[in-house]
């Protein structure tokens, strides 16, 4: 029997389009810039990441339980501002799926552990409307990965059987739920060896000169 004809992309976004939103890195340089204990805020941060990211926190009441449960000489405006500005795009990546998208007609989702405050300044920032279709996010959904119903929800969505898809995510964890389900998946690490590994799922990309310059600008 032939394989399915691959319909649909779901796509991880921090640590495969964008930079991871506000991870273990991330949190250290802002302890670092803000003189904050770095191990008291990894410890109130594990506390409460899980609601944070499931929507059943505003990023406020996050700040005020990780960071602002005592008196700072800096606001929490100043703290979120810099926050935000720690993302960076991955362009080629953006690019890549951009095209994909474009050459074969396919839905691209985005499934992924995000914040609403932060998920929203992203989205809107790097322009991912322009590529995504919509956001199975976390924070919207209420359910986070590796919670194997935030895929069964995305399925259900887009209306695409388990093999008509292929899943993109830096984290190993969850491509092994996701191919638990029948999602044939692809643990990026790379730009070029992802998108190897889609041009052997069939996901051939085909550019002139003009177009292969601008994909490649990681």
């Amino acid at each position: 029997m032939s394989e399915k004809t691959i319909t649909t992309l779901f796509v991880d976004i921090g640590g495969v389009l964008l930079s991871n939103g506000w991870g273990h890195e991330f949190r250290h340089r802002a302890a670092g810039k803000f003189n904050l204990d770095k191990q008291a805020m990894d410890e109130r941060h594990s506390t409460v990441f899980m609601p944070y990211e499931r929507g059943e926190l505003t990023l406020e009441e996050y700040l005020k339980k990780v960071v602002f449960y005592q008196k700072r000489d800096f606001t929490i405006r100043e703290f979120r501002d810099y926050m935000f500005s720690l993302t960076t795009p991955h362009a080629g990546m953006i690019n890549l799926i951009k095209s994909l998208k474009r050459q074969y007609g396919l839905k691209v989702v985005a499934v992924s552990n995000e914040a609403r405050e932060l998920n929203a300044y992203r989205i809107r920032t790097f322009e991912l409307t322009g590529v995504i279709d919509f956001f199975v996010s976390s924070c919207y959904v209420h359910l986070r990965k590796p919670d194997a119903r935030i895929f069964e929800l995305a399925l259900d969505l887009t209306a695409a059987a388990p093999d008509e898809v292929i899943y993109i995510d830096d984290i190993q964890q969850f491509v092994d739920v996701a191919e638990e389900m029948g999602i044939k998946s692809i643990c990026h690490a790379e730009y070029s060896l992802t998108r190897d590994a889609l041009a052997a799922s069939g996901l051939t990309i085909m550019l002139d000169l003009c177009e292969a310059a601008n994909l490649n600008n990681l």
